[in-house]
């Protein structure tokens, strides 16, 4: 059976979170979030574990 896979967009939601408040508790602009959900710009391997301790969401769990 394969894991269920989840994208950065749908996994913030999930929290109850705005792309506004991810920037703030990441240090960067909104519009890196936005292009980071829409896959415009790739994210950093760090970035992204920052990005799912803040979703509690696994690295393998993620669509990136």
């Amino acid at each position: 059976m394969s894991e269920l896979r989840i994208s950065l967009a749908a996994a913030r939601v999930n929290v109850g979170l705005t792309q506004e408040d991810v920037a703030k508790k990441m240090k960067v602009s909104k519009n890196t979030i936005v292009n980071w959900e829409k896959g415009k710009i790739k994210i950093k391997p760090a970035q992204l574990y920052y990005l799912c301790t803040i979703y509690n969401i696994s690295t393998d769990n993620i669509e990136v």
